[in-house]
């Protein structure tokens, strides 16, 4: 074992070896467990360790300060000395850092920052993996095959800084993906869950959803491409808002250049959104969805700096019954706006609607909708109007008169998700989810079921 093989060892130790006239260092200690299954069966598991060390050096100049980032896997206490030069050189080499601010001071250390990290094992899914095979077993039974996967991560976080801050955070990050077919793979339907621990997770409950909607497929009904009333599931709000967050830059909206720009110059900060009094918030202490309580910033961006690593994150409110409230800010781009400093938070929220679960707004609506299962390939189209493309995928469903009366073609949709929030005539209750296209990027969300009037189907897909 080396002498500082500890991640606060090696923390420590990076930073009595800068000479820079600042620095941070970001200890990354990571282990994951998985599961895959196909055909009703398990085929692969594995748990994986690993380590990723980021060095971050300012130097100040005539001009300003500089900062250099290099970050590498695998570090052992011989990397350190030339992981620490590259990252000074790099920082000499640059030019003055336009996101420059003072390094974060004076919060608390954390207690446990010199405890071993927290780590998964296979343990993770010791109630989980019985459950699944006997979820396997009613699929057999019931003509339908079972495939997915479930994934258990556990990051500790250790930051220092030359300003004396010692903080960490375990991260756990637990996520299941279940899809359903038929045998003659003709018909297929998507379950995702969000967990932190596989303990609230039950594949039962997963399997006989997916087996009503395989059951709903048995009748296939072509729609043209236009506008329907369309339920949106908790699922496919997360992907929508997330995007909307992740284009919520304040500096991007006050240059004119987002949707959230006002015309003739500055922000929409305080406009009305939406009728619903809705609530979009980020909380690091939200229960089920806890994420850091401070800043970890490895590299710096549009919506990062890495001068604000281990600033203190608050609860804050993005769009407070219905208003824009917040747009996100680094403590730079708070500065050159005028907007307090707000900077993302890595979970999501949206409350204020009603006590409806999802079948149950299926069951009060009248008339003709559709029913949707999942978004995929969303893509950006108009950042002006942060208009958004993508596809329905794994099973769209027709409703009359309350109730599904079989499934649709997939479609094309044009949408942004303001202007969805604007046109939203009911919201349902709030339940954690995982959204399908930026679960790999983005787990921890809470989203109710949306009701549109008349969401634009642009064009009939072939996709499944």
């Amino acid at each position: 074992m080396s002498r500082v093989s500890k991640p606060h060892e090696i923390v420590e130790r990076a930073l009595e070896l800068s000479t820079a006239d600042g620095c941070v260092v970001i200890a990354d200690e990571e282990s994951s467990a998985n599961l895959r299954w196909a055909g009703n069966a398990l085929t692969t598991n594995g748990v994986t360790r690993g380590r990723m060390l980021t060095v971050i050096a300012t130097v100040d100049g005539a001009q300003g300060t500089a900062s250099g980032v290099v970050s590498r896997s695998a570090v052992t206490a011989d990397d350190l000395e030339p992981l620490v030069r590259a990252a000074e050189a790099a920082a000499r080499g640059a030019g003055p850092a336009e996101d420059a601010q003072p390094l974060v001071a004076g919060v608390p250390v954390s207690p446990d920052f010199t405890d071993a990290p927290a780590e998964t094992d296979s343990d993770v899914f010791a109630e989980f993996a019985p459950a699944l095979g006997e979820a396997f077993a009613r699929a057999r039974s019931g003509g339908r095959e079972l495939y997915g996967f479930a994934h258990h991560r556990m990051t500790s976080t250790y930051l220092g800084t030359s300003t004396g801050l010692r903080l960490r955070h375990d991260q756990p990050t637990g996520t299941l993906e279940l899809n359903a077919k038929s045998p003659d793979r003709a018909r297929s339907s998507w379950a995702g869950r969000a967990t932190r621990d596989f303990k609230d997770v039950d594949p039962a409950e997963l399997d006989a959803e997916l087996a009503q909607r395989l059951r709903w497929a048995e009748r296939r009904i072509e729609l043209p491409a236009g506008r329907y009333e369309t339920l949106l599931p908790p699922t496919a709000v997360a992907d929508l808002l997330i995007y909307q967050l992740w284009s919520s830059a304040a500096r991007d909206a006050a240059e004119g250049r987002t949707v959230f720009s006002k015309p003739g110059g500055g922000t929409r900060i305080g406009e009305q959104l939406c009728g619903l009094p809705l609530t979009l918030r980020s909380d690091p202490n939200a229960p089920g969805l806890e994420s850091a309580p401070f800043v970890i910033a490895h590299a710096s961006g549009d919506g990062a700096s890495v001068f604000d690593n281990g600033l203190p994150l608050t609860p804050t409110d993005w769009v407070r019954e219905g208003r824009l409230e917040h747009l996100t800010t680094t403590r730079h781009t708070a500065g050159l706006t005028g907007q307090p400093v707000a900077p993302a938070i890595d979970n999501l929220l949206l409350e204020g609607g009603g006590e409806r679960s999802l079948e149950e707004m299926v069951a009060a609506t009248t008339g003709r909708g559709l029913l949707l299962t999942c978004m995929w390939y969303i893509r950006e189209v108009d950042p002006a109007t942060l208009l958004l493309t993508g596809l329905t995928r794994d099973g769209v469903y027709l409703v009359e008169d309350g109730e599904v009366v079989g499934e649709v073609n997939n479609f094309r949709f044009n949408e942004s998700p303001v202007d969805l929030l604007s046109r939203a005539t009911e919201a349902g209750r709030t339940e954690k989810t995982l959204p399908r296209e930026w679960g790999d990027w983005f787990t921890r969300s809470a989203m109710p079921a949306l009701r549109i009037p008349d969401f634009n189907m642009s064009s009939v897909s072939p996709g499944v």
